[in-house]
C-alpha cells in the first residue's frame, strides 16, 4: 500500500477481487495508517473483531484473521505498509516481525528504485520531445537566416536603383508592390527566433580577400546610407583557406551588418586580413586571420560571453540576436576560432581565424 494522505492497495498475492477493489484508507482514521504515522509494526489478533479495522466485511469475505503490519520506510519516511494475513487465529514472533520488518526495508528500497526509473523514463521521453522541437526550430531558423541573407542584397540592390516613375506609370504601382513585399518578406524572416544548426561545410579552397571584396560591392549602399566608411586593409597574396565560400560569406556578411547597426550615426568599419605563422612550429603560416573592426557602440563583459553562443535570448534591441550564434556555429564547422575585443563607447573588433 502506498501512502500519503491515504492508503491505496497497491499490490495484492492470493486474495480475491473484493480486497483489491476496496476503498481507499484514510491514514489519519485507519489501523494501517496508525502503522505509517508511528513507523512501527503492528500485529491484530482478529481484524474481524476490530473496531478500528475499516475493512470488516471484507476481511470476513475473504476469511482474513490475524493481521501482522510493517511500515515501508525510505529514508526514514513511511511511503505504504505491508501488510500479512493469516486464515485462523495466530500470533506473530518477534522473529517473524523482524524477518517482515526486513522484507519491508528492501521492498521500500526496490519501490522507490522502480518509482526513480519511472521518473527517469519519463525525463527521458521529454528530452526526446525536447530535441525534435529543437531540431524543428533550428531548421526554421537556419531556413530563415538562409533566405534573409539574399533577401538583404535584394533589398540593398533595389533601393540602390533608385526606381522612380510618374504616378500615372502602371510601374509605379509595380515598385510600391515590389518595395512592400520586400518588406513583408523581411519581418517574416525576423519573426524567426529560434536558432540555427549550420550544415557540414563542403571545403574548397577560397580566396578571403576576394570574398571581403564582392560583399563590400554588396553592402556599400546600405553602408553609404548609413554614414560608413569602409576600409579593407587586406593582405596581398593572401594564402587560400579551405573553406564553405557560402557559409563563410553568410558569417561576414552578418558581421558587416552587425557592425553597421552598431554605428547608426556613421562610423568607420575596417576589415583586415593577414597570415599568422607560429615561428616555434612552423615557418610557414598556419592560419589566416581576419579582423571586422567599427567604431560602434561597443559592448559589455556580459554581451561579449553571450554573443556567439546557442541562446534564445538576445541583447540586441532590434533583430532576433541569432546572427553572431550562427557566425559562431560556422567558424566552429570551420574548425577556426573566434575573438572579441570591446569596450563600451570604443568600438567592437571581432577577430576570426582559420587554419590553412
Amino acid at each position: 500500500m502506498k501512502a500519503g494522505s491515504g492508503l491505496t492497495c497497491a499490490q495484492v498475492m492470493a486474495r480475491g477481487e473484493a480486497y483489491i477493489k476496496k476503498p481507499r484508507l484514510n491514514v489519519e482514521e485507519s489501523l494501517l495508517g496508525v502503522v505509517t504515522r508511528r513507523k512501527k509494526p503492528m500485529q491484530v489478533a482478529n481484524v474481524q473483531a476490530s473496531s478500528r479495522y475499516q475493512n470488516v466485511d471484507v476481511a470476513r469475505r475473504e476469511g482474513l484473521v490475524s493481521l501482522l503490519s510493517v511500515p515501508l520506510l525510505f529514508a526514514g519516511q513511511p511511503i505504504g505498509a505491508l501488510n500479512v494475513y493469516t486464515s485462523r487465529p495466530y500470533n506473530f514472533s518477534n522473529e517473524e516481525i523482524s524477518i517482515l520488518s526486513a522484507l519491508a526495508e528492501l521492498s521500500a528500497i526496490a519501490i522507490e528504485k522502480a518509482r526513480l526509473y519511472e521518473r527517469i523514463v519519463d525525463v527521458e521521453e521529454q528530452l526526446r520531445q525536447n530535441e525534435k522541437l529543437s531540431a524543428l526550430g533550428l531548421l526554421a531558423a537556419e531556413v530563415a537566416h538562409e533566405i534573409r541573407n539574399p533577401l538583404t542584397v535584394m533589398k540593398l540592390l533595389y533601393h540602390s536603383l533608385d526606381l522612380k516613375f510618374p504616378p500615372s506609370d502602371p510601374r509605379a504601382k509595380d515598385a510600391r508592390i515590389i518595395d512592400a513585399k520586400i518588406e513583408h518578406m523581411n519581418k517574416i524572416v525576423e519573426q524567426v527566433l529560434d536558432f540555427a544548426r549550420t550544415t557540414e561545410p563542403k571545403l574548397a579552397p577560397v580566396n578571403l580577400n576576394e570574398l571581403v571584396d564582392e560583399l563590400g560591392l554588396l553592402v556599400r549602399h546600405k553602408l553609404a546610407n548609413q554614414n560608413v566608411l569602409l576600409i579593407r586593409d587586406l593582405q596581398s597574396e593572401l594564402t587560400l583557406v579551405m573553406g564553405d565560400a557560402p557559409q563563410l560569406e553568410q558569417a561576414f556578411l552578418n558581421l558587416m551588418l552587425n557592425a553597421a547597426e552598431a554605428m547608426p550615426d556613421g562610423g568607420t568599419l575596417t576589415i583586415s586580413s593577414r597570415e599568422v605563422r607560429n615561428p616555434k612550429s612552423s615557418p610557414h603560416p598556419t592560419h589566416i586571420a581576419i579582423e571586422f573592426k567599427d567604431s560602434g557602440k561597443g559592448m559589455t563583459e556580459e554581451m561579449q560571453k553571450r554573443a556567439f553562443t546557442a541562446v534564445l535570448s538576445t541583447t540586441k534591441a532590434k533583430g532576433t540576436g541569432l546572427g553572431l550564434a550562427i557566425v559562431g556555429r560556422i567558424i566552429d564547422t570551420h574548425r577556426g576560432t573566434l575573438r572579441i575585443k570591446s569596450k563600451m563607447g570604443r568600438g567592437t573588433c571581432i577577430i576570426i581565424t582559420l587554419p590553412i
